[in-house]
């Protein structure tokens, strides 16, 4: 059983594959502040909005001093297309072994119409330079998130 994170813990470490081919660790993060984002699926109306908000105002976060990465199972190939179908600035990364989104906590047991089965609830987690959890947002509603998400890195 996985841990519950909780806003002060320390945040896991993690590598996992980027969208560029190259590999996103927490070690190479370190001395920024992270707005780690998990996602269901590319391509699917929420994942899709949340995107678009967050690469809206990624020059934002970026004055703010933050990175923006995205993490779903999907592939790198899907990320890809996923980026150029709709012109998305921010990072995504392919966790399809699923190890990071279990350290996280975010692959749970999900129920549709009454089928059970498991997936990514979207979740949020602004990590700060140190590497020290500081917020965290579960069950995430798209609408107003990037938004909620910029106020919180602006006041660390």
């Amino acid at each position: 059983m996985t841990k519950v994170l909780e806003e002060g813990s320390r945040a896991p470490a993690f590598s996992i594959d980027g969208d560029d081919g190259t590999k996103i660790s927490s070690k190479d993060l370190k001395g920024k502040k992270v707005v780690l984002y998990f996602y269901p699926k590319d391509d699917t109306p929420g994942c899709t909005k949340e995107a678009i908000a967050f690469s809206k105002d990624v020059a934002k976060f970026k004055r703010a001093g933050a990175v923006i990465v995205g993490v779903s199972r999907d592939t790198i190939a899907k990320h890809q297309k996923f980026k150029d179908k709709y012109d998305l600035k921010i990072h995504l990364a392919s966790d399809e072994a699923g190890k990071v989104t279990e350290k996280y906590g975010v692959w749970v047991e999900k129920n549709m119409y009454g089928r059970k089965y498991m997936g990514i609830e979207r979740s949020t987690f602004l990590v700060d330079e140190k590497g020290v959890i500081r917020r965290i947002w579960r069950k995430v509603k798209v609408a107003d998130h990037s938004e909620d998400v910029l106020g919180a890195v602006k006041s660390l």
